[in-house]
């Protein structure tokens, strides 16, 4: 008999990287994917881009926009749209606190990234609040300071 599934076992397809970059992270939620058989192949083999996706409430669902699967190529049947709508598999009350988040304090949901946990596609999404101009200098002025003083600790420890 084989051994059960255990939450460590999480193997990440794609990672929005500029996400931390363009936005501040306030919550992450994690919720399964509705996609088709074509798509999870695709998935699997990490054709997968989350450039410029996001999720939205719909009625009493969030969906996933702008998420762009690419064709699995051995598929003969079904070809679904590289950038279809895809409904996101979250508890009701998880959808009723977000949506109720976006709404009243103007936040959007984004997805940071997407993976399998046990055979199942899932995506990790964050309520998160655009960054202003100045926020984003000064992010990139704390990275320049990190490498800055990394590369004088390395110089240091060969001297």
């Amino acid at each position: 008999m084989a051994a059960p599934k255990t939450d460590a076992e999480i193997r990440i397809v794609a990672r929005n990287r500029r996400a931390t970059f363009l936005y501040e992270i306030l919550e992450t939620v994690e919720a399964g994917l509705a996609l088709i058989g074509s798509e999870v192949k695709s998935v699997r083999d990490g054709k997968v881009s989350l450039t410029d996706a996001y999720a939205a409430p719909e009625g009493n669902e969030i969906y996933l926009y702008n998420l762009h699967i690419s064709v699995y190529e051995k598929t003969s049947v079904e070809r679904p749209d590289p950038l279809r709508r895809r409904k996101l598999l979250l508890h009701r009350r998880q959808i009723h606190r977000l949506a109720g988040k976006i709404r009243e304090r103007g936040l959007t949901l984004i997805p940071l990234q997407v993976h399998f946990r046990g055979g199942h596609a899932k995506v990790e999404i964050a309520l998160a609040r655009g960054k202003r101009k100045f926020d984003k200098r000064e992010a990139i002025a704390k990275k320049d300071l990190r490498r800055d003083m990394e590369r004088l600790h390395a110089r240091r420890g060969r001297e």
